[in-house]
């Protein structure tokens, strides 16, 4: 190939125009067995489809609990909620720095009774729900069992996913409250709390999703996810945890873009890498804490405002790879994402794009339908070298969390989202509707619009509980925290009493804040 007929992925993998059996000479283990390239169950989706969920949350817990049973009244199969920012940041409604942001881009949790309105009339025994929540994730977890209790509904029912990674907000978020170090407490307080008391509950999403929209390539959203899968298995063992048990519960969560191939090869050397992490490095032999479970959702920052239908073109084709790649679960993102919250016409849109997959297409008939493409196969390995080699870097760096501290793994993501960036630019990568085929114009799209008045609803229904509460009750169980956030004690259990007692999330996390600092980078 001349230098002009070069072809990569987006990871700068070189794409030969041909590739042949001796491209992929490994003999492929079957799905269900260890390394678990093919997918972690032997039947796959025969067995069990994958999980159908979609992402929702915006203004009210009254608004949004009218949108969940909206979706699950359309077949969707668990529930996925998203926060607003005050209330990642464990910050109430009527503080003075969540102005203008109540229930902008999620719903508003500041107490027990939001929750209790979240969840109303939602069978929490039947569903599996899934939080996307990182400093605060304790608080969130400790309620929604809080709301099962109301339903006399055991603890040890409930099932689901609460994302609990706080080492990629440093890195890709910034949704962070606390310095690193406390914060890794809080997560691994959190594993030993679900293993004794809930024990169905998966304790971390161990995310790459965030670090891929923030810019990174295929090969750096695989490393940098699971070198902090090793950070947190390593706090955790040394916490006490054992990792064939804690291991069990982990899940993790990837980004499905939009090269095809490479996206499905990721997803295969996703599994392989972390079998290998997990018996070398943690000597596992429990199956089922060496297979990797995951969650995807189509890439957010692939979709345009420009000629925004495109987007549905774009989704399904990125939900395809999730599939073929084996995920547990899977989001498909909207079609007017890049313009407002999802309208219900582009949530429905974007789930019957997973139906269709599921029930039209034929790909869930069999495990692994592309395993044995040389070309797939080829790139599974040369991911899997890829990435193997920058975890490798990161431990020279004395592991994720130092350099996350560093600021190395922030660096890294930076340069390559420069680099994607300058090649739209110079139309060397070519984004439909953007810097190829654009047309001015366009047919009109009817979008969300947040009702004005949701926000002030918010901060008086947080004073009123407030007022309301047992004032003595909850000054003593916020001590509690305090007290407990000074010595080594598994924090969860006061927190828990403390919610019971109607304190707010942004009260406990103002308690804790005054204990271990913030983290102002």
């Amino acid at each position: 190939m001349t230098a002009v007929d070069r072809r990569e992925t987006e990871s700068g993998i070189e794409v030969k125009s041909l590739y042949t059996p001796r491209d992929a000479p490994d003999v492929v283990e079957p799905p269900g067995s260890a390394p678990f390239t093919r997918g972690p169950h032997k039947d796959m989706y025969r067995g069990r489809p994958w999980t159908v969920r979609q992402y929702a949350g915006f203004a009210s817990a009254e608004e949004t609990n009218a949108r969940f049973r909206y979706l699950l009244e359309r077949g969707q199969m668990g529930l996925s909620v998203a926060f607003d920012l005050p209330t990642q940041l464990g910050l109430d409604s009527d503080d003075p720095r969540a102005l203008g942001e109540v229930g902008r881009t999620g719903v508003a949790i500041d107490s027990l009774a939001d929750m209790e309105t979240l969840l109303e009339g939602i069978p929490l025994g039947e569903v599996s729900t899934s939080m996307t929540i990182n400093a605060p994730a304790a608080l969130l977890l400790l309620l929604y069992e809080l709301v099962a209790e109301k339903q006399d509904l055991a603890a040890s029912s409930l099932s689901g996913t609460v994302q609990n990674d706080i080492l990629k907000e440093y890195v890709a978020r910034g949704n962070y409250i606390f310095p690193p170090r406390p914060s890794m407490r809080l997560t691994t307080d959190l594993f030993g709390y679900c293993a004794e008391r809930i024990p169905r509950w998966n304790t971390i999403s161990i995310s790459g999703y965030h670090i891929r929209e923030a810019g990174s390539t295929a090969v750096q959203e695989l490393a940098f996810t699971l070198a902090n899968g090793i950070a947190y298995c390593e706090a955790a063992v040394e916490a006490g945890v054992s990792p064939d048990v804690f291991g069990e519960r982990l899940s993790f969560f990837f980004n499905a873009h939009n090269d095809f191939f490479q996206e499905i090869a990721k997803f295969r050397a996703a599994r392989r890498l972390w079998a290998r992490v997990m018996s070398e490095r943690f000597g596992v032999t429990n199956p089922r804490a060496l297979a990797l479970r995951f969650h995807a959702q189509t890439g957010g920052s692939t979709l345009t405002a420009q000629q925004p239908e495109n987007n549905i073109v774009r989704v399904a084709i990125q939900a395809l790879s999730a599939v073929l790649g084996g995920a547990q679960s899977l989001h498909t993102n909207s079609f007017d994402e890049a313009l407002a919250l999802p309208s219900e016409r582009a949530a429905t849109i974007a789930l019957r794009t997973q139906q269709v997959l599921a029930h039209e297409s034929g790909v869930a008939a069999t495990a692994d339908p592309a395993g044995g493409s040389y070309f797939l196969e080829a790139l599974t390995r040369e991911l899997e070298q890829r990435a193997w080699e920058l975890i490798e870097e990161i431990d020279e760096r004395g592991g994720a969390v130092a350099a996350v501290e560093a600021g190395w793994v922030q660096a890294e993501i930076e340069a390559s989202a420069y680099r994607w960036t300058k090649a739209v630019e110079d139309g060397e990568r070519v984004i439909v509707g953007v810097n190829a085929h654009a047309q001015a114009g366009g047919a009109e799209i009817e979008l969300h619009r947040l009702d004005p008045e949701a926000e002030q609803r918010q901060v008086e229904r947080t004073r009123r509980v407030r007022a309301e509460r047992n004032a003595a009750a909850a000054e003593a169980a916020v001590a509690r925290v305090r007290e407990t956030a000074r010595g080594t004690e598994n924090l969860l259990p006061p927190i828990r009493e403390a919610l019971r007692a109607l304190c707010t999330v942004g009260e406990i996390c103002g308690a804790l804040r005054d204990e271990w600092g913030t983290y102002d980078r």
